[in-house]
């Protein structure tokens, strides 16, 4: 039996000696909403249809890789394949040779992913998205690929498909670090400014800038900068287009006196990254800027030009502020301090045991809780420390357009304390506020459950956490079939 109405879509095979074509009488085959029609279900009827419709998606774009794969064999894929292919999908030669290409990375290269879209339990977009990490990165080892794989596809379901395409990044660069390395010297020696006119909009086009993450994140700050004080004089104009004025008169000067501004990049350095340490089990320490994964290589070139390492230790960069984010070896986040402050403590140690011994005692924990509704400053800096955007399942806003919200809410009993604060976009605050039907629970490990009026449950790890791959490195179990095959 189905889940919800007791009845959905489904597909089963027959033995056909030709494809069905249409009659002569103009007859066609039941439409699927007039065989199933949709306002017949109820909501949570409908919610599920909807998701049980994403698995069978699924599974024919697997079964559709498999297909093209095949039929390259069989024609030989010679110089021509790709036309036929493209006659047989009835599109474009270069949609044709591009369906190709997917077709080979997904079946032949990641099989993981391969049969985690087959048996539905991965869908589409985000099988799209690590192939485009995969295809742009020609040449891995195939060992490699299977560690991706088996890091990333337990949790895939849990990221956006932007921050999965961003964990294979990361992985790829976690398991062949020198590739990686390769890679960015290579497009450091190709960097250019180039023009790209806008084909939706004559007389416009986009100026692109190829430059390290951090040198471009930094850009983009300090345009945003710019951008907000304007708005905050009177400037009315969309915030948008501020943005490319504060860049063109910074490169073409502007027309009166600018006033200074700096840019604010969040790195994120593990401490094996900055020991230089060597692999474990194949993987190489990974670091972040502004989100994005990089390698320790990297890391310490960007430290160094900061002047953040050097003989008097950790310190701010000229003009700038600097803090020291402190997590558990699994990422979860325990305090947030200035080198002073951390330097404080590790010399006076553990209160309740001698100078010098390792009593294994926890020296740093969360900003206790307060009581009253607005949290603290020490609260404010580790929630949005913590959570880096928007913790709605697909959201990824940053938490500079964030409210700190209480999970459970303050009018009907929750504590302003870390463990029932998360940072949610104001569309998002209002949702949960004022839609009924909508419930959030944060777990003690930060996890957000958020369920939707129609049963549907996501969840959102905050920024970094690692979950630990089952045994073996396995996909995901699948899930246990019908009780009934489709009755149709």
């Amino acid at each position: 039996m189905f889940d919800g109405d007791g009845f959905g879509l489904g597909l089963t095979v027959v033995a056909v000696d030709e494809p069905p074509l249409p009659s002569a009488r103009g007859e066609r085959r039941a439409r699927w909403d007039e065989v199933l029609p949709p306002e017949s279900r109820s909501r949570a009827g409908q919610a599920n249809e909807l998701s049980r419709l994403q698995a069978e998606k699924a599974r024919m774009f697997a079964y559709e890789a498999r297909l093209v794969c095949e039929f390259a064999d069989t024609c030989e894929a010679g110089e021509f394949f790709v036309d036929e292919l493209a006659a047989a999908l009835g599109t474009s030669v270069t949609a044709a040779s591009y369906a190709w290409i997917q077709s080979q990375i997904l079946h032949r290269q990641l099989p993981g992913t391969w049969a985690a879209l087959a048996d539905g339990e991965l869908d589409v977009p985000r099988a799209r998205g690590i192939v485009a990490e995969v295809g742009r990165s020609g040449g891995v080892d195939p060992a490699v690929l299977r560690a991706v794989e088996a890091s990333v596809l337990p949790r895939a379901l849990e990221l956006t498909v932007t921050s999965l395409r961003a964990a294979v990044r990361a992985e790829l660069i976690a398991h062949d670090a020198a590739f990686a390395e390769r890679r960015r010297a290579q497009a450091e020696r190709n960097a250019d400014v180039a023009v790209r006119p806008d084909p939706g909009a004559p007389g416009r086009a986009d100026l692109v800038v190829g430059m390290s993450t951090e040198d471009a994140h930094a850009c983009w700050a300090m345009a945003d900068e710019i951008t907000r004080a304007a708005r905050a004089a009177g400037d009315d104009r969309p915030l948008g287009v501020l943005r490319v004025e504060a860049v063109r008169n910074r490169i073409l000067g502007p027309e009166g006196e600018t006033p200074p501004f700096s840019a604010q990049v969040t790195v994120l350095a593990p401490l094996d990254a900055l020991e230089n340490a060597e692999p474990v089990d194949g993987r190489s320490p990974v670091a972040q800027v502004a989100g994005q994964p990089v390698t320790a290589t990297h890391l310490r070139e960007l430290l160094e030009r900061l002047d953040a390492l050097c003989p008097g230790g950790l310190q701010a960069p000229t003009g700038g502020l600097l803090r020291i984010a402190v997590t558990d070896s699994d990422g979860t986040l325990r305090g947030v301090l200035t080198p002073r402050e951390l330097r404080g403590m590790a010399r006076r140690g553990c209160p309740d045991h001698p100078p010098g011994t390792d009593c294994g005692c926890g020296l740093l924990d969360r900003p206790p809780a307060v009581d009253r509704y607005r949290p603290s400053a020490a609260q404010y800096e580790f929630i949005w420390t913590r959570d880096r955007r928007c913790r709605m399942p697909g959201r990824t806003a940053r938490t500079a357009w964030a409210d700190l919200d209480h999970v459970l809410a303050h009018a009907c009993g929750g504590a302003t304390d870390c463990s029932n604060l998360c940072c949610l976009c104001r569309r998002h605050h209002r949702l949960k506020t004022h839609e009924r039907g909508w419930t959030f629970r944060l777990r003690p490990d930060a996890t957000l459950e958020v369920t939707s009026p129609s049963g549907i449950t996501r969840v959102t790890r905050p920024p970094g956490v690692r979950v630990p791959a089952p045994a073996g490195g396995a996909a995901p179990p699948a899930r246990a079939p019908d009780d009934d095959p489709p009755p149709f």
